[in-house]
């Protein structure tokens, strides 16, 4: 008998529900005698004690739909150590929850704070199995992430549509895509998307440039510009400021987010008219595209493989299109990062795509 505890953990998004099939479906193909106990809500239903037995019949028909049937909260792994509101210690909870009820081990599906957290509890002992999701792709050791390629579409659709509209006014309009700190997914839409400038958080902008490109544009005959902003985009004289500078300055944003502050830049530099578009969490929802029904049912395929053998500490990864086990302990608290100097940068410049820089 293996008995196994599952949770999503973090931010939502596309294939959590055909990854945690994959795994169990494996599980059940292996004629072994499973358990299956699916915490609710995060690492919360690991601390709190909830959870609930799942069944193969759980595991039926859930491959193409988006979301988590397990849902998912944010536990911050900088104040997981602190007591909660009622003093209880919320790492030995989940121990003692892991313990009492006698688990083989716990699979985890999250991004870069959820394996930080993961990461400590093998530390403590637990046998941990890990899945890489997120629409950032930002977790290190792996080349993808399962939801980044339903996200890409996302937000592609949303730059296709934007096409039109800005052709038919004349105007500037400004993507904002998601990404948190990094700009894989704006990078990727914005190529796909044909933008014609793309902000990243890695390659800090200097905004005459991006109105040169502008210029330039209106120069060869274009009526409109396309901008891909990432959420997490920043200006060089922002970059150059210290973290206390940057703190002090944000607690005075007068903007709701970086493209309103592009945009008005824009506006005020050029008196050209533009529009700010954020397609916002339609990012993380929706039926996972097919590509990401794959990957997600491939990984948790290789993670069932890897309980089944006992092998325990290891998130299951995509590297050099093979799918690898990569040490815990390795991805835990790295972020993987646009390079400057990327050769999908690099092309996307011989595109003739401004980054701004």
């Amino acid at each position: 008998m293996k008995r196994i505890g599952m949770l999503t953990s973090g931010g939502d998004c596309q294939a959590l529900n055909a990854a945690m099939r994959g795994v169990v479906k494996t599980l059940y193909a292996s004629k072994e005698e499973v358990e299956i106990y699916g915490f609710l809500d995060g690492y919360r239903g690991l601390i709190y004690s909830k959870f609930r037995m799942l069944t193969g019949k759980d595991f039926s028909g859930i491959l193409t739909k988006g979301g988590t049937m397990l849902g998912t909260s944010r536990t911050p792994f900088k104040t997981i150590n602190d007591p909660d509101e009622n003093g209880l210690n919320k790492v030995e909870a989940m121990k003692q929850n892991y313990y009492k009820l006698q688990l083989d081990c716990l699979v985890i599906l999250g991004g870069n704070g959820t394996h930080k957290t993961a990461n400590l509890l093998r530390e403590q002992g637990l046998n941990i199995v890990t899945l890489p999701k997120t629409i950032d792709n930002d977790l290190w050791g792996t080349d993808m992430t399962f939801g980044f390629q339903s996200a890409v579409n996302i937000a592609t659709d949303a730059i296709d549509c934007i096409h039109t509209t800005a052709a038919s006014h004349g105007r500037v309009f400004i993507v904002e895509v998601m990404g948190h700190k990094v700009g894989w997914l704006t990078l990727n839409a914005g190529m796909a998307g044909g933008a014609d400038i793309i902000l990243l958080p890695e390659i800090p902008y200097d905004i005459d440039k991006v109105i040169d490109k502008i210029e330039e544009r209106d120069k060869n005959g274009s009526r409109f510009t396309i901008i891909a902003v990432a959420e997490g985009a920043i200006s060089k004289e922002d970059a150059a400021l210290s973290k206390k500078e940057y703190k002090k300055k944000m607690e005075k944003y007068p903007y709701p987010s970086v493209s309103y502050e592009v945009a008005a830049a824009i506006q005020k530099k050029t008196g050209r008219e533009v529009r700010v578009t954020v397609p916002g969490h339609m990012q993380r929802g929706g039926s996972p595209c097919p590509y990401d029904r794959v990957f997600a049912s491939r990984l948790g395929a290789e993670a069932g493989k890897l309980i089944l053998e006992g092998q325990y500490g290891f998130m299951v990864g995509y590297r050099n299109r093979e799918i690898v086990k990569v040490p815990l302990e390795d991805v835990a608290g790295k972020l993987k990062m646009v390079e400057p100097d990327a050769t999908i940068v690099k092309e996307a410049k011989l595109l003739g795509i401004s980054f701004g820089d």
